[in-house]
């Protein structure tokens, strides 16, 4: 008789990889962030991808400020990606969930909420492709003119802007290279412009920040573990899903960039990376602005979006909407 399968990979109990190649996902979660009831928005699942049974969750405001607001006349759209180091997450974790309650009321806005494939079952390029694919549920929607009782309200096609955490930064970033490429075909909506909160990106040599302190919730072997079990086999953090500077990486030089904000806490492990992303696209003359909170951890705004400190994000990031609405 062959030895029982070995966990190789632990991401906290959370997901397990064993020797035989199973996968282990828990689904009693100890989740320290209550979910937060916000009569102030509605949200809706929705199936977006049925081949792949991928869902997203839509959020808007139950009623709009006339003054103040991004757009008076119509809602603009947020695509939010969540975070997770590509292996774990979901639009209905209460992270995720709180934080696009708050980017909802606080930007009055529709914030549509995506689900991706998660590593190591669905390696990367999965995540991408499948944020590919809502942007694409989205120009399908407007084309479609469809108008139900979710729809009665007047949203923006033309005032997108994609929000990604974490994981979901890096895709954003991968998203900004597709449109500014020209790969990804903006056919239906204008996407304004991108927001990488704390983006995890990657790269073999170390930077000061990744060599410590540890954070809370979060450690340098946590986050190589995310990278073996996320990038393609046998490949390293330098490779373009991990590095946008990487040996390997498309040169952004001659892209057309729509705007981007990067926002990161200051004792953050992934910090010295995305300032470094921002004075590299300044540096190429790119539209960019870098916004550190400082001695803010990995996840201050999504696991605390009500805060002090989260409110002065949320208008950061107005600001950064109303900026590049025009």
């Amino acid at each position: 008789m062959g030895s029982l399968p070995q966990i190789v990979e632990d991401c906290m109990g959370v997901l397990q990889l064993f020797s035989d190649g199973s996968v282990f996902r828990s689904e009693n979660i100890n989740f320290k962030d209550p979910v937060v009831h916000d009569n102030s928005v509605l949200f809706k699942d929705c199936l977006f991808e049925e081949k792949l049974n991928l869902h997203l969750r839509m959020y808007k405001p139950t009623s709009t400020k006339i003054n103040g607001s991004i757009n008076t006349n119509k809602l603009p759209i947020i695509v939010f990606i969540h975070g997770g180091g590509f292996c774990v997450g979901s639009r209905t974790w209460p992270s995720s969930h709180n934080c696009c309650v708050r980017l909802a009321s606080g930007l009055d806005a529709l914030v549509v909420a995506i689900d991706y494939r998660l590593a190591p079952e669905h390696r990367l390029p999965a995540a991408m492709d499948d944020a590919v694919s809502a942007v694409k549920w989205l120009q399908w929607r407007r084309s479609q003119n469809l108008s139900d009782e979710w729809w009665s309200c007047a949203f923006d096609f033309d005032r997108v802007f994609i929000v990604g955490d974490s994981s979901g930064g890096n895709i954003a970033h991968h998203l900004a290279v597709g449109f500014g490429s020209g790969e990804l075909d903006p056919v239906g909506i204008r996407v304004r412009g991108f927001v990488l909160l704390a983006p995890f990106f990657g790269g073999e040599v170390r930077t000061k920040s990744e060599e410590g302190p540890s954070e809370e919730l979060l450690t340098l072997e946590i986050l190589d573990r995310f990278w073996r079990l996320s990038l393609p086999a046998g490949e390293n953090r330098d490779h373009p899903f991990a590095n946008p500077f990487g040996p390997a990486s498309p040169r952004l030089e001659s892209l057309a960039l729509d705007p981007i904000l990067v926002v990161v806490g200051g004792s953050e492990l992934l910090k010295d990376r995305a300032e470094d992303y921002a004075k590299r696209l300044k540096e190429l003359g790119k539209k960019i602005e870098y916004v550190e909170f400082e001695g803010k951890q990995h996840g201050f705004f999504t696991h605390d979006p009500f805060s002090e400190v989260a409110n002065e994000a949320i208008q950061i990031i107005r600001r950064f909407m109303l900026e590049n609405s025009n």
